[in-house]
């Protein structure tokens, strides 16, 4: 909020609030002062999203009507977060791939969200959150998007970060996104350090699969890195780029509530929330 009152271009990591009220002041102070706000969602600088876009863009699908997108991830770093965040939801590993499917599906609003979930790796170690959840986000078109997630995988998985899969059905084609990173494997009695956890070494990887990106020869490369450069072409020369808006952001905020107000309440919610 200072840097926009003071007319600084602000990039804010996800999410952009807890809740719509503070998004819906952040916003307001963005319109207010003119700003700039971008908020990192980084799936939207992955080379395959980045192409899926084009392609959607480009009408090679033509209308969507469904889409599914699915991520997994281990328990070691489910633990991670939630010792940082003890109140954390698995529901919050959707995020970036709430935020890519607002994006695939641009204009096309969520109306409805269900939601179920199912919890005891995570609650045996003494944290109130689900290993799995699945949520069914019907747009305003029609269309359905169906959203999982599960943060409990065994502690040593290849992956070091998301495992994920997206698909996308249009009236004119479909497209399948394995990203998984099953296709770079390596085995090393050495072991490979995890990006986000100290300490935790793993023998067999998926190589590429650190969520943020990889160090190699001295340069941090993938969506985290590509993502940086883009903000910083952006302010040094005005170039357009793909970062999230704040009314993105909020959209993205808004179904991740919704997902939540349906695990608790066993019944679908319907768009927009009452504030």
């Amino acid at each position: 909020m200072q840097a926009l009152e003071l007319g600084k271009p602000v990039l804010v990591e996800k999410p952009l609030a807890l809740d719509l009220a503070g998004a819906d002041k952040i916003i307001a102070a963005v319109a207010s002062n003119r700003g700039d706000l971008r908020v990192g969602y980084s799936r939207r600088y992955k080379e395959r999203y980045l192409l899926a876009k084009e392609q959607i863009i480009q009408g090679r699908l033509g209308r969507l009507t469904s889409a599914a997108a699915r991520v997994y991830n281990s328990r070691s770093q489910a633990a991670q977060t939630l010792k940082r965040l003890p109140e954390n939801s698995s529901v919050s590993g959707l995020t970036y791939y709430i935020d890519l499917m607002n994006w695939l599906f641009e204009g096309n609003p969520a109306v409805e969200v269900f939601s179920r979930g199912q919890g005891s790796v995570l609650k045996e170690t003494g944290y109130n959150t689900n290993d799995v959840t699945w949520a069914i986000v019907t747009l305003a078109d029609g269309a359905v998007v169906n959203f999982g997630v599960c943060y409990a995988l065994p502690q040593h998985y290849p992956s070091l970060g998301h495992a994920a899969r997206v698909e996308l059905l249009g009236t004119e084609g479909v497209m399948i996104l394995d990203d998984d990173h099953t296709d770079q494997i390596m085995y090393s009695n050495v072991g490979t350090p995890h990006v986000y956890i100290p300490d935790h070494v793993v023998n067999m990887v998926f190589l590429g699969s650190g969520t943020p990106g990889d160090w190699a020869l001295g340069e941090f490369q993938g969506p985290v890195a590509s993502e940086s450069r883009a903000w910083l072409d952006h302010l040094s020369t005005g170039r357009a780029c793909v970062l999230a808006t704040a009314e993105d952001a909020r959209r993205t905020l808004e179904i991740s509530l919704a997902i939540e107000l349906s695990l608790r309440s066993g019944a679908p919610v319907a768009l927009p929330l009452k504030t």
